[in-house]
C-alpha cells in the first residue's frame, strides 16, 4: 500500500508539473471562429484503460457531474446531451450562449464538445453540494476561485485519459469527455437539487405551444410536440439534434429571469464576460405539457436551492424527464 501511494503521488506530481509548463487554461470566445490563445486546452491523449477505483481519484458517487458544453455553431451537433437531467443555458461574451449539462441518473459514454468555465458557474453549482465540474479551462485569474470553490474541478490536465480530441472536428470544438473516467457510476436522482420537484402540474396556466428566448446573438425556440410529449428545441432557427440523430426534447422548460451584470473578466477580443446572478428572487415561466405557468423563483444564498413556486407559495412541479433552465435577462 505504501509503494502504491508513492506511485500515485509521483504521478500526480508529474501531471501538476506538466500543467504548470503548459499554462494555457484561460477563457475564450464563443463565436465559433479560430481558437483564441487564452482558450486552448492542453493537448490530451487518446483515452487510456479505466483505472480501478482503488488506484485512482475517481470522484464521489454521491455528487452530480456538471459539464460545460460548447454551443458555437461549429460545435453542433452535441454528444451526450440527451442523457442530461438538467441543461442550463447561459449568456456569455458577445451575447452568445453556452450550455452546462448536469448528470445524475445516467452517465453517457461520451459528452461534448467540452469548453471553458465561467465565474457564474461557481455560484450556480453550489446548490448541488460538491459536484464534479468538467471543463476545458478558464481564465488564469479565475482558476484560484475554482480551486477554492466547493466542487471537484476536473479540467483535462488533472485527469489524463478522461478527455480526448475528435479528429473530424477543428479545435477548439473537438474536446470530448468520458464521464466514467470521472465518476464510477451515476449518483442517482437524490443528487439533484431539492428545489427540482416532479409531479402533477399546478392549476391554471395558459395554452402555449411555442416560446422563443433571445440573447443578443443567440436564439432558442421550444415547440411543444404532442407526438413526442416533449418540447423540441431549435437553436438559431435550426432543429437541435444530437450526434446519434435524436431530437433534443426536454419535458420541461424553465425560463428564469435573472440579473446580468458585467464581471471583472474579458475574452481575448475585449468582450466582457457577463455575470449571471442566480442568488436572489424573480419571475420565471415554466413550460410543460403544452402550457405556460407564470411562477416565482427564490434562492436566499448560494448554499440554498432554487425554489419555484406559485403566487400562493406552493411548489411548482416539473414533468418527469429532462429540464432545460434558460437563464434570461430580467
Amino acid at each position: 500500500m505504501e509503494r502504491r501511494a508513492r506511485v500515485r503521488r509521483a504521478a500526480r506530481t508529474a501531471v501538476l508539473l506538466a500543467a504548470a509548463m503548459t499554462a494555457v487554461l484561460t477563457a475564450g470566445c464563443t463565436n465559433g471562429g479560430g481558437p483564441p490563445p487564452d482558450d486552448r486546452p492542453p493537448p490530451v491523449p487518446e483515452p487510456e484503460p479505466v483505472p480501478s477505483p482503488e488506484d485512482s481519484d475517481i470522484g464521489d458517487v454521491g455528487s452530480v457531474l456538471a459539464v460545460k458544453i460548447d454551443n458555437a455553431r461549429r460545435a453542433r451537433p452535441h454528444t451526450g446531451l440527451g442523457e442530461a437531467d438538467i441543461v442550463y443555458v447561459e449568456q456569455v461574451e458577445g451575447g452568445l450562449s453556452r450550455l452546462m449539462a448536469v448528470y445524475a441518473t445516467r452517465l453517457p459514454e461520451t459528452v461534448g464538445p467540452v469548453r471553458s468555465a465561467r465565474e457564474s458557474d461557481l455560484e450556480l453549482l453550489r446548490q448541488f453540494g460538491r459536484p464534479t465540474l468538467a471543463f476545458s479551462g478558464a481564465q488564469r485569474k479565475l482558476l484560484p476561485l475554482i480551486d477554492r470553490a466547493p466542487l471537484r474541478a476536473e479540467p483535462p490536465d488533472r485527469t489524463p485519459g478522461a478527455y480526448y480530441r475528435a479528429k473530424e472536428r477543428p479545435a477548439p470544438h473537438n474536446l470530448y469527455l468520458r464521464p466514467l473516467r470521472l465518476l464510477p457510476s451515476a449518483p442517482g436522482p437524490d443528487a439533484l437539487a431539492p428545489g427540482f420537484t416532479y409531479g402533477a402540474p399546478p392549476a391554471g396556466g395558459t395554452a402555449e405551444t411555442t416560446r422563443t428566448v433571445r440573447y443578443p446573438a443567440a436564439r432558442f425556440t421550444f415547440t411543444w410536440s404532442e407526438d413526442h410529449d416533449r418540447y423540441l428545441v431549435a437553436m438559431d432557427g435550426t432543429a437541435m439534434v444530437t450526434t446519434d440523430g435524436a431530437r433534443v426534447a426536454p419535458a420541461t422548460v424553465v425560463v428564469q429571469y435573472v440579473r446580468l451584470r458585467p464581471s471583472e473578466y474579458f475574452d481575448s477580443r475585449g468582450n466582457n464576460t457577463p455575470y449571471t446572478e442566480t442568488v436572489g428572487s424573480g419571475k420565471a415561466t415554466v413550460l410543460r405539457d403544452g402550457r405556460a405557468y407564470d411562477v416565482h423563483w427564490k434562492r436566499a444564498s448560494a448554499d440554498d436551492d432554487t425554489r419555484f413556486t406559485t403566487e400562493r407559495g406552493a411548489p411548482v412541479n416539473f414533468a418527469t424527464g429532462q429540464v432545460w433552465v434558460v437563464l434570461a435577462k430580467a
